[in-house]
C-alpha cells in the first residue's frame, strides 16, 4: 500500500500516533523558520521511495501495536539510510522518501534494511509484521521545506509498487551506475508501463547474493570537490550514445562506439577530454547539459545516439557549447555497417573542425590505431571492453570475447592488449599467483606492441607489467610513450602515478593520480586509487591512505581491509587495526596466498627503504615473514 493512498490507514491512528510517525525525520520546530524561508532547490538525486505492505490490515489486527511497530521500522531504516550517506526527508503513513547521491548507496541502505527487518520480525509471535517494499529512481527532484517532489519521486513509488514484500525494484539508470562487482542479484522484469509516464521503464528487481555481505559505507576521498575550472584548451565530454536499437543486448555496441570517439578525441594533445568512465555516470539520468558540464568541468558536450540493424547502422550526434546552451554542430550518419570506422573518423573531424583554435591534426594520425580489419571480431572487442572494466569474474568473460575476436583477426592488437590488463587484474587482485598469468599477461601486452606500435593502450599495459617485475625504467619508457600517444587518457596517468610510486617518487605520484583523476573525475577505480593509496602509506599519511583503501572495499581485491589494518597499526589503534585484519581473513578465497601476494608487493619497489616501511606494517598485523 503506497503513502500516498493510505490517508485512511494513518487517519484510524490516534492523533498522537499520526503526529509522531510523520515527524520522523523533520526539522525541529525552532528550525521551521529556515526551512521555510528557503527557495526550492532543483538537484539531480537518487530516490528512495519505502512503503508498509498491507498497513490497513496491520492497524485493524491491533492499532497501537501497528503504530509502534511501523514507527519502529521507519525509525531503523531512517537510521540505516543516515548510515549509508542518505537523507530521509519526509515519512508519510506508511511510506519513507530518501534521497542518495549515489545509487550504490540507496541499493545498499535498502538491502541492509530489508536484512535488520527479516530478522526483527522473525521475533515476533503476532502476525502485525510490517514487510516494507522499496523503489529507487534517478531524476532532477524539487526539495522545499523538507519536502521533495519531482518526477523522479513518483518513479520510485511505481517501482516499489512492483517489488514483492521484503524486496526492491530499481529503475534501469540506477542498475547502470550500481557497479556490478558488488554482491548483487539482479532479475530483468522487463518493460513496464507505470501511472504517469508516456515511455515504458526498464525495471530490475535486487537482491543480496547467496553468501554475500552487504557493503558498508564508505565516504569517498574527492580531491576535485570544489567547483572545477575549465581547462585554457577546449574542453569536451562525450555522453554514452543512446542504444536505439530496440535491444538492451545492444547496449555494448554503443558503448563501445562511444568509447572509440572519446579515444579519438584524446589523440589530441590540443583538447581536454573528459574519461568515458566519467561521462557514463550520466546514462540514462535527465540532467540537462549545461548541468553536466558544470560538474565534469568542461564548456562542451557531445550528445548522440546509434541504432544499429542488420548490417546498417545510423549514428546521429550533436556538440553542444553547454554554457550557452547552443549547438555549434550536428549531423546523421546512415551507412553500411562495415563503414563504421569511417563515421567514428568523420565525427571526430566534424567535432575538432568546429572547435575554436586550430587543432593540428599531424600529431593525431601518427597515433592512430589500426581499426580491426574483421567487423565481427571488432563486435567481440567490443563485448571485451565491456566486460573487463568489472574486473574479478568478469576478467575471464572479457578474456574469453578478446580471444574470440583474435580467431577472427590475428592482427587485432586492442585484443591482445585486452588480455594483457585482464591477466593483470588477476595476479594484482590476488586470484593467481603462479607464473602463467603473468607470462600470459607479459605475452599478449608484448604482441600487441609489435602489431601496433601507436596503440597506446598497448604501451600503457606493458609499463604495468614491467612494474609488477620491478623494471621500472622500462616501465616509464613504455608508459611515456602511451602519454604522447593518448595525452588525454586518465588510465594511462593512473598508470604513470602507480610507476611513480613504487619508484620512490610519492608526492608526483600524488600529482599524477590527481591530474588523472581531474580528467575521470567520476571514474576513481579506472585510475588506480592503489596509487594514491601506496604515495600516503610510504609518506606516513596514514590516515589518507585509510581514506583511499575504504574506497576501495567493494572492488573484488582482498588486500584492501588488511592495508588498511597496516595504516591502523602504524598509528597505534591495534582494536580498529584487529576489526580490519578480522575481516580481511574472513574474506579471503580460499586460493588466496597472502605470502605470495606479499613477494609480489615488494617486488615492485625500487627502494628498500620503502620495502622496509611495508614489511614493517605487514609484521604489526601478523604476517609471518
Amino acid at each position: 500500500m503506497s503513502g500516498y493512498t493510505s490517508i485512511a490507514a494513518v487517519r484510524s491512528l490516534p492523533t498522537s500516533s499520526r503526529d509522531s510517525i510523520s515527524n520522523i525525520g523533520s526539522p525541529e520546530p525552532e528550525q521551521l523558520g529556515s526551512f521555510v524561508a528557503e527557495r526550492p532547490s532543483h538537484k539531480l538525486v537518487v530516490i528512495l521511495h519505502a512503503d508498509v505492505v498491507g498497513s490497513t490490515a496491520l492497524v485493524q489486527h491491533d492499532e497501537t501495536v501497528a503504530h509502534e511497530r511501523i514507527q519502529d521500522s521507519f525509525r531503523r531504516f531512517s537510521e540505516t539510510i543516515g548510515a549509508y550517506g542518505g537523507v530521509t526527508h519526509e515519512i508519510r503513513g506508511d511510506a519513507l522518501v530518501a534521497e542518495f547521491d549515489r545509487a550504490s548507496d540507496a541499493v545498499c541502505a535498502g538491502i541492509a534494511f530489508q536484512a535488520d527487518n527479516s530478522q526483527v520480525n522473525a521475533t515476533l509471535e503476532d502476525d502485525v509484521r510490517p514487510e516494507v517494499r522499496i523503489g529507487i529512481s534517478m531524476g532532477e527532484v524539487v526539495i522545499a521545506d523538507n519536502t521533495i517532489t519531482g518526477a523522479g519521486v513518483v518513479l520510485a513509488q511505481r517501482l516499489e509498487q512492483l517489488a514483492d514484500p521484503g524486496g526492491m525494484c530499481i529503475q534501469d539508470a540506477a542498475y547502470l551506475s550500481v557497479p556490478k562487482r558488488l554482491p548483487f542479484d539482479y532479475k530483468k522484469l522487463g518493460e513496464r508501463r507505470v501511472m504517469g509516464f508516456d515511455e515504458p521503464v526498464r525495471v530490475y528487481a535486487v537482491s543480496l547474493q547467496p553468501g554475500g555481505v552487504i557493503p558498508e559505507f564508505e565516504t569517498l576521498v574527492q580531491p576535485q570537490a570544489a567547483a572545477l575550472d575549465l581547462p585554457e584548451k577546449p574542453s569536451i565530454a562525450v555522453l554514452p550514445f543512446t542504444n536505439m536499437s530496440g535491444d538492451p543486448e545492444q547496449e555494448y555496441f554503443s558503448d563501445g562506439i562511444t568509447e572509440d570517439i572519446v579515444t579519438e578525441l584524446s589523440r589530441f594533445s590540443e583538447l581536454f577530454v573528459i574519461a568515458r568512465n566519467s561521462a557514463a555516470v550520466f546514462k540514462g539520468k535527465q540532467t540537462n547539459t549545461k548541468e553536466i558540464a558544470k560538474m565534469l568541468g568542461v564548456q562542451y558536450v557531445v550528445e548522440g545516439s546509434v541504432r544499429k540493424a542488420a548490417n546498417r547502422i545510423r549514428i546521429t550526434a550533436q556538440l553542444i557549447d553547454a554554457p550557452v546552451g547552443g549547438h555549434v554542430w550536428a549531423d546523421r550518419y546512415d551507412r553500411e555497417l562495415e563503414d563504421i570506422f569511417q563515421v567514428q573518423d568523420e565525427v571526430v573531424q566534424a567535432i575538432v573542425a568546429v572547435l575554436p583554435g586550430r587543432i593540428a591534426n599531424s600529431g593525431a594520425e601518427l597515433s592512430r590505431r589500426k581499426p580491426p580489419a574483421n567487423l565481427s571480431a571488432y563486435d567481440y572487442l567490443l563485448r571485451g571492453n565491456h566486460a573487463l572494466p568489472r574486473r574479478g569474474e568478469s576478467s575471464s568473460k572479457a578474456i574469453a570475447m578478446y580471444r574470440k575476436a583474435i580467431d577472427l583477426d590475428p592482427q587485432c592488437a586492442a585484443a591482445y592488449a585486452g588480455i594483457a590488463v585482464a591477466e593483470g587484474f588477476k595476479i594484482w587482485e590476488g586470484t593467481r599467483y603462479d607464473e602463467d598469468p603473468f607470462t600470459r599477461a607479459f605475452e599478449n601486452a608484448r604482441e600487441a606492441v609489435a602489431i601496433d606500435d601507436n596503440d597506446y593502450r598497448s604501451h600503457g599495459v606493458m609499463g604495468l607489467i614491467y612494474c609488477y617485475g620491478g623494471e621500472h625504467a622500462l616501465a616509464r619508457r613504455h608508459l611515456e610513450r602511451a602519454m604522447s600517444l593518448n595525452p588525454n587518457s586518465a588510465e594511462t596517468i593512473g598508470l604513470w602515478a602507480m610507476v611513480l610510486a613504487y619508484s620512490g617518487e610519492h608526492e608526483a605520484a600524488i600529482e599524477a593520480y590527481k591530474r588523472a583523476l581531474r580528467l575521470d573525475p567520476f571514474g576513481q577505480e579506472a585510475v588506480y586509487p592503489e596509487a594514491l593509496a601506496e604515495s600516503y602509506y610510504m609518506t606516513k599519511r596514514y590516515q589518507e591512505a585509510i581514506a583511499v583503501l575504504k574506497t576501495m572495499l567493494d572492488l573484488p581485491i582482498h588486500y584492501a581491509h588488511q592495508q588498511i589494518a597496516m595504516c591502523y597499526a602504524q598509528l597505534g589503534d591495534m582494536a580498529a587495526s584487529e576489526r580490519y585484519r578480522k575481516i580481511y581473513y574472513d574474506r579471503i578465497p580460499e586460493n588466496y596466498d597472502e605470502i605470495k601476494f606479499f613477494e609480489s608487493h615488494m617486488r615492485m619497489f625500487l627502494h628498500q627503504e620503502d620495502r622496509d616501511h611495508w614489511l614493517d606494517g605487514y609484521r604489526k598485523v601478523g604476517l609471518d615473514i
